[in-house]
């Protein structure tokens, strides 16, 4: 049972939480600073059971989504919203401390990191609040949406076809979702996540959405999928004095071949998820302007964690999120 260590310190009852991308990623290794044998999972809500003497704004019994980023608020980059680099904090949960594939977690700065859930909003219509639909909105923020622009995303995992939701949500005319999978091109058709979704073996990307746009290209690209060749398409595909966001984790170095793009000057957004928006989002899940049930395709008891991950990475069953109980 974790203890209070801290005045900003939350204690947090697991309510509902599931797998991300992420805790594979460190169960192969792929995240230095990552501690070995750390309770794994930051993708989580739940309810405060307890709290430190420095917090004002929680109290036991309020139903919270946690963000994945831990932050301070007050050092130089969260005061300027870039709460991924905060010198305190930045991704701790399942990665240095215990994270939330267990009953209880101490959460580090509870008063920035936990967000009250709206009455009408259930724990699972939150559950993503945190990390995939906060990644997905980031993304979508930094592409610089104006109306009537085309975005592309690349990969239609959960954070790619939330990203593909989000652009819409921000004025995008048209998404288009480039995904090898059928199941998940399916999603994002039958969901009206986006108005195209291509199969990159059997259209060429870059040539179907120079079709699409005048020969142009997409206005602004958003790179979810993290493959060996994804960023390779995500740079062909943007037009001119576009932008191309990096919202996928690597787990190898990908090359930049300025040569061959030399006179597309292209802008390039990169790195971890700055994950300050949980109540706006919480908000436009309360109104019903963004919705992630269609993520859910899974689930099972905190005792079958370990199935969940081998069906999750694998994609066994058309898996997109196994949701833990």
């Amino acid at each position: 049972m974790p203890k209070i260590i801290d005045g900003r310190d939350a204690i947090v009852k697991v309510m509902c939480s599931t797998i991300c991308t992420s805790d594979i990623h460190i169960k192969n290794g792929a995240v230095p600073r990552a501690v070995p044998g750390i309770v794994l999972g930051h993708e989580f809500t739940g309810m405060v059971t307890e709290v430190g003497k420095d917090i004002k704004d929680l109290k036991p019994g309020d139903r919270v989504a946690v963000n994945c980023e831990t932050f301070c608020g007050d050092c130089w980059f969260c005061r300027r919203g870039y709460v991924n680099n905060c010198i305190h904090g930045g991704w701790e949960l399942g990665c240095r401390i215990d994270g939330c594939q267990t009953e209880y977690v101490r959460v580090p700065f509870a008063d920035t990191g936990l967000t009250k859930i709206p009455e009408k909003v259930s724990y699972e219509d939150a559950l993503f609040t945190g990390d995939i639909l906060s990644s997905a909105y980031w993304g979508a923020k930094l592409a610089e949406i104006r109306p009537g622009d085309t975005v592309a995303v690349i990969g239609a995992g959960p954070v790619g076809l939330c990203a593909a939701e989000c652009s819409r949500l921000l004025g995008a005319e048209k998404v288009i979702i480039i995904e090898r999978d059928g199941f998940r091109r399916q999603i994002a058709i039958e969901h009206e996540l986006a108005d195209l979704a291509l199969d990159p073996a059997e259209n060429d990307p870059e040539i179907c959405i120079k079709e699409l746009t005048d020969g142009r290209g997409a206005d602004s690209v958003i790179e979810a999928a993290g493959g060996s060749d994804t960023f390779q398409t995500a740079w062909k595909i943007a037009r001119p004095n576009g932008i191309v966001v990096i919202v996928a984790m690597y787990e190898r170095d990908q090359i930049l071949p300025l040569p061959s793009m030399y006179g597309k000057n292209l802008i390039f957004k990169t790195g971890g998820v700055d994950g300050c928006y949980c109540q706006e989002l919480l908000r436009y899940i309360e109104e019903g302007k963004l919705k992630t049930d269609f993520l859910i395709t899974h689930r099972g008891s905190l005792e079958n964690i370990m199935e969940g991950y081998r069906v999750f990475e694998n994609k066994e069953d058309h898996c997109i999120k196994w949701v833990i109980e």
